[in-house]
């Protein structure tokens, strides 16, 4: 059923990025190239359980990708694969006068182009340091974890000049509970047991447009959502 949010006018939606904005998990599609994909991938899995302090997890997973050549992150991006419904929920929402944004522990490198290709101004993620034409296993400045994550949502709300009760948070792992509980309304999407339990709404299939269900937003048709590669 949908969910109305208290108020009218304008809403403010922010969107994690890998496995809810996007099928994949960017930092594994690195670490293929590094050959330590089943390493990483556990970790990932242990974080977004909320088993593993986030940054820590961040690091070592980011560690494992030193040497790898710059050129891998156009393989990369070329690899990426939309959520289907996520052109629909971004376009509905931007059309009608809406705020989107959405905040990434992924890396700029491909979040970037995702916000350009889909139409989304406001974009935060982490950054991978490049020395001589390689990455070298580090992030630059502060990991955005769990606490960045809800940060965004109240400063994309205020920049936006909307209140807190017109604000929704979507996500899947540990590290999106936080800015699910500053956010007025938190969707869970195909998430981890321990999300979908505090989160307000579950949505259990993969497509974005179960969202605007969510919210009783009627979707604008789009002739070409079914996810797919937005970057290759």
């Amino acid at each position: 059923m949908p969910r109305t949010l208290p108020g009218d006018g304008p809403l403010a939606l922010v969107m994690d990025v890998d496995s809810t904005l996007i099928r994949d998990e960017v930092i594994e599609l690195l670490a293929e190239h590094a050959g330590t994909r089943e390493e990483v991938a556990a970790v990932t899995e242990a974080a977004m359980r909320g088993e593993l302090d986030f940054a820590q997890s961040l690091h070592a997973r980011v560690a494992t990708l030193e040497g790898l050549p710059v050129e891998v992150l156009d393989r990369v991006r070329s690899a990426v694969r939309l959520t289907p419904g996520a052109r629909t929920l971004v376009t509905t929402l931007t059309e009608a006068g809406h705020t989107v944004g959405i905040v990434s522990g992924g890396f700029t490198e491909v979040v970037d182009d995702l916000a350009r290709e889909l139409g989304i101004p406001s974009v935060r993620a982490n950054q991978l340091e490049v020395v001589d034409g390689h990455l070298t296993g580090r992030v630059l400045g502060d990991v955005v974890d769990r606490a960045a994550k809800a940060e965004f949502v109240i400063r994309l709300a205020a920049s936006a000049g909307i209140d807190m009760d017109r604000t929704v948070a979507v996500g899947d792992g540990a590290n999106d509970l936080d800015m699910m509980a500053a956010a007025h309304l938190g969707i869970a999407f195909c998430a981890k047991p321990a999300v979908r339990e505090q989160a307000d709404v579950a949505i259990d299939e993969p497509d974005l447009r179960l969202v605007l269900d969510v919210l009783g937003i009627d979707p604008l048709p789009q002739a070409d959502d079914e996810g797919g590669h937005p970057l290759a």
